[in-house]
């Protein structure tokens, strides 16, 4: 049987109905009989978390638990998140998992990646001597992207610039696709002139990777969320201050890098899980238009993953709220109806 959806459709504003057939969106009455399982209200492309890393017990444990994976997208599906990029996975999913009808459409990086010149590295990283090659293989391995650790602490050299273009031009060589950490100046200098296809973090980015960004496409993921957790335990001392400094600046460049035409997504790198609303109101907080905002974890990001939004024959993945989250951004926080692959999970 059909479900029947009737709101306001978001993000184009049009009252109309939808039905769902089967993993399906259409705006044409089926025939037979269909269930109606939301009569109001503004209906929303599912959400979607661009940066998370689910499966480890504790945050920075670097061990993978499939059980916790489990729990911890489930987290995300029950705040009505739909979609997750992991930037970074300490294990491969679990077999079946993708399929599963109730759990977020799933998308990975694979593991981390760290060049071997890097002076500090972790042991969740995999480091190699041989960046190229690695992030080749890992991009064929898993869902056409990798993840690069263009820098490790924001005091100490980045990998070089002439390491990450060799890196991007392979990996886009192969159709596939750059996440870079960045929590350095000249970390995010680099990633930028490199042309990776995202930038996360971008702690102290200068303002000269705002045009490179927009000139390459490269979209910012500043995962407000994980370093505002951070801010109370940073110490008033000299790497302190540069912390806050650099913090301080990649606020900043939200707006201005949205202002240039670069795409700004939400990612929020941080526990607890099924928390990207708390992203939307840290990036309203830099200054971004709230209905930009609310795009960054939903019809943007998903546009980005190739994930169709709510457009005849898109993919059935729809929150329903009571308000609009272009008004009331808070309301993400309460979804009446979380439509997942054309099922209703809550």
């Amino acid at each position: 049987m059909a479900l029947h959806l009737r709101g306001t459709v978001l993000p184009d504003g049009t009252d109309r109905d939808l039905w769902l057939l089967g993993d399906r969106i259409t705006f044409d009455r089926p025939s037979g009989e269909a269930q109606t399982v939301a009569d109001g209200g503004y209906l929303l492309p599912g959400l979607v978390d661009v940066h998370t890393h689910p499966g480890s017990p504790s945050e920075g444990e670097p061990v993978f638990d499939p059980e916790v994976f489990v729990e911890q997208i489930t987290a995300h599906r029950d705040a009505g998140t739909t979609a997750l990029r992991f930037p970074g996975l300490l294990g491969e999913i679990p077999a079946g998992l993708r399929e599963a009808p109730d759990l977020p459409r799933m998308i990975t990086a694979g593991r981390w990646l760290a060049w071997a010149g890097l002076s500090r590295s972790a042991d969740f990283h995999t480091v190699t001597d041989d960046l190229v090659a690695a992030a080749v293989a890992e991009t064929k391995a898993h869902d056409g992207w990798c993840k690069l650790m263009g820098d490790w602490d924001y005091e100490s050299d980045p990998v070089p610039y002439d390491i990450l273009r060799a890196v991007t031009d392979a990996v886009h060589a192969v159709g596939g696709r750059v996440a870079a950490h960045c929590q350095s100046a000249r970390g995010v200098l680099n990633a930028s002139r490199a042309g990776v296809d995202s930038i996360e973090h971008g702690m102290g980015m200068p303002e000269e990777c705002v045009e490179l960004m927009a000139t390459h496409g490269t979209v910012y993921v500043p995962t407000l969320t994980t370093f505002a957790r951070r801010v109370p335990d940073i110490k008033d001392n000299p790497r302190g201050r540069l912390w806050h400094e650099g913090h301080r600046i990649m606020i900043s460049r939200v707006r201005e890098a949205h202002d240039a035409g670069v795409r700004v997504l939400a990612g929020t790198d941080s526990a607890p899980f099924g928390n990207v609303a708390t992203e939307v109101e840290h990036l309203i907080a830099a200054g971004l238009p709230a209905e930009v905002a609310v795009g960054a974890a939903s019809w943007t990001a998903r546009d980005f993953l190739g994930l169709p939004g709510l457009v005849e024959g898109g993919l059935a993945d729809v929150t329903v709220y009571d308000a609009d989250p272009r008004v009331e951004p808070g309301v993400l926080r309460h979804p009446r109806r979380i439509v997942l692959r054309g099922r209703v999970v809550r």
